[in-house]
């Protein structure tokens, strides 16, 4: 980070959960120089569980650049379409209406302090939204559900080993961990 730059600052829009039936997932908020990124805005209980917390940081949904999406299951990306400014960004495109680009995957930077790591194991499109912050670098990802980090083994991994692979490598690389389905949990 080059000096006077600021780094990326993180806000938990609202917490997720998975207890059957019932499923929630988490949706954060990074800004990092002109970037407004929401991450995941899928299932909640209702819309305004999203949208009032952002309305409280002095946002609008048409103020959200992009939109990072952990992997393209329904509950992660329910609720894209009330961010109609906003560019989409997954583990290897950015799109916005009806254009698709790659971009480089592993590395990708969305923002100066914010950054993609490929990370498959939930799903094989898995990506984890890196965020270097005051509070130490951030890690939005579905390697762990909740903040328990259960559940252990993960019942829709396609390879739990390549998940385990994945998940060592957060608790190497970052200091707090933003699951899929739970608050925020410190692993230094």
């Amino acid at each position: 980070m080059a000096e006077g730059e600021a780094l990326a600052r993180v806000d938990i829009l609202t917490v997720g959960y998975a207890d059957s039936p019932s499923v929630a997932g988490t949706v954060g908020l990074v800004r990092d120089g002109d970037r407004i990124i929401v991450v995941d805005p899928g299932m909640v209980r209702s819309r305004s569980l999203i949208l009032d917390p952002i309305e409280r940081l002095g946002l609008t949904p048409d103020d959200v650049t992009h939109v990072f999406v952990s992997h393209h299951h329904l509950d992660h990306t329910v609720n894209i379409a009330l961010f109609r400014q906003a560019e989409i960004v997954d583990f290897r495109t950015v799109r916005r209406d009806d254009h698709v680009e790659p971009h480089s995957g592993e590395g990708f930077k969305l923002a100066p302090n914010t950054t993609i790591w490929v990370t498959p194991g939930h799903s094989p499109q898995d990506a984890s939204l890196i965020a270097d912050t005051a509070e130490g670098r951030q890690a939005f990802t579905h390697l762990w559900w909740r903040s328990d980090r259960s559940p252990q083994v993960d019942p829709y991994s396609a390879d739990q080993a390549e998940l385990e692979r994945n998940r060592q490598r957060l608790r190497v690389g970052v200091d707090v961990v933003i699951p899929g389905h739970g608050a925020p949990f410190r692993l230094r």
